[in-house]
């Protein structure tokens, strides 16, 4: 085969690989994500994805403070009973889910509506661990549209019933770091399926009601 045509079918597989997780994830999660409380079925449990509160710059992280406004009204407006947040506690001075169960408590939900997942160290592991340890597998998943396409994505590859209510989005500028972060996310998702990779930690299972408070 001449080195051109060889060098030209290569550039084709390159591009496919590239290209086609966010084709899939688009296709596999079309129709189930929500901008609009009107609009949103209910779910008992909603899964807050946790993220830093504050940026590099010392601010408050946009994708946060509106993350945190979404789980708010999905709860007041009773589409949601209990919060789930995931998120990562791997460092002692970094507790992403305390964090934010702070600033929910600070905005009117209740503790006893509040449960923590300290394992959330990426999307992967949020959702599986919100089937095997939270026993979970119907959920409203609560970040920004991007974020939940692939979170639903992996909670339908586990054979989880998994919608996403979306948090205001940021300007193109402010996500642009994040959103070649995503992209290349994307892959390593399918990369993840291939290898069949499973969350770091698992653990007993926690049941998500009232009682164990």
């Amino acid at each position: 085969m001449p080195k051109k045509k060889l060098l030209i079918i290569s550039l084709i597989i390159i591009c496919f690989l590239f290209i086609s997780p966010n084709i899939f994830i688009k296709i596999n999660t079309q129709g189930k994500t929500f901008n609009k409380l009107t609009d949103i079925p209910y779910n008992r449990v909603g899964l807050l994805l946790g993220t830093s509160k504050y940026s590099s710059k010392g601010v408050i992280n946009l994708y946060y403070k509106y993350r945190i406004d979404a789980a708010v009204k999905l709860f007041n407006a009773n589409k949601i009973d209990y919060i789930l947040i995931s998120g990562d506690n791997g460092q002692i001075e970094y507790n992403e889910p305390q964090t934010i169960r702070k600033d929910l408590i600070a905005r009117g939900i209740p503790d006893n509506k509040i449960f923590l997942d300290y394992a959330g160290f990426r999307t992967w592991d949020s959702i599986i661990r919100a089937k095997k340890v939270f026993e979970e597998n119907k959920l409203t998943v609560i970040s920004q549209k991007f974020h939940n396409e692939r979170a639903i994505f992996i909670g339908n590859l586990n054979n989880m019933n998994i919608i996403g209510f979306n948090a205001k989005d940021v300007s193109e500028k402010y996500g642009r770091k994040t959103n070649f972060r995503e992209f290349f996310a994307r892959i390593k998702l399918i990369l993840d399926i291939l290898s069949k990779k499973q969350p770091r930690y698992l653990g007993e299972p926690i049941i998500i009601n009232d009682t164990i408070h």
